[in-house]
């Protein structure tokens, strides 16, 4: 089977595809995608995928996934060790939970904040084939959310090695590049981030986290 993954290196969205199918040993081949040039938006590119986004994978039997939910549940199953979704129902659980979490709370916040204000995205405040305008008030909110976000996960992290279930999982993955991402807003690990910076330091141990 072949396996196409449609990339960005600069954007977070594949970075976690990316991290993904390295942990599972997955070879795949890649297609970089110009998020700077908008090739996103291209006719080829919709073709492809018409939600306009990054990540999108693609195999040689016809299968098309768009988006990171999906990417991850059809690796998941189709490459089932190492599992990181979780081995148990409670694990399972727990880890979609502190997932869910992580993008809500981390990733979407400060794509909030970075997407409401950087003037390269005027007109670009949402992904997607819709142009909307920013508002500079959720900009100033998201930048709030992202500050909150690192104070959670600095206390959920003390006394622990991973983020969810004792074991490492995709909530890590996910709040790595959330944590990574939150810099283009100037929010970085910190003093005040005892907890988060030992965990970020175990997690840069990993391989695929340079990726």
């Amino acid at each position: 089977m072949t396996i196409t993954l449609y990339d960005c290196a600069t954007a977070p969205s594949p970075r976690r595809a990316r991290i993904l199918l390295a942990e599972k040993g997955v070879a795949h081949e890649t297609v970089p995608v110009d998020l700077r040039n908008q090739e996103q938006l291209s006719d080829a590119y919709r073709a492809i995928n018409p939600q306009c986004t990054v990540p999108a994978l693609r195999t040689d039997d016809g299968l098309l996934l768009t988006d990171n939910a999906a990417i991850t549940a059809w690796l998941e199953a189709r490459f089932p060790q190492p599992p990181l979704l979780g081995r148990t129902p409670a694990d399972q659980a727990e880890i979609a939970s502190w997932n869910w979490r992580v993008e809500f709370e981390g990733l979407m916040a400060v794509a909030e904040a970075l997407r409401n204000s950087a003037p390269s995205m005027a007109r670009r405040a949402l992904p997607g084939p819709v142009d909307y305008p920013q508002i500079p008030e959720l900009a100033q909110r998201g930048l709030a959310r992202v500050q909150a976000f690192f104070e959670v996960l600095n206390e959920r992290l003390v006394g622990r090695d991973f983020i969810a279930a004792g074991q490492f999982s995709i909530a890590d993955i996910t709040a790595v590049v959330a944590v990574d991402f939150a810099r283009v807003v100037k929010v970085r690990v910190g003093e005040d981030h005892p907890h988060l910076a030992r965990w970020r330091e175990s997690m840069a141990q990993r391989p695929s986290m340079s990726l």
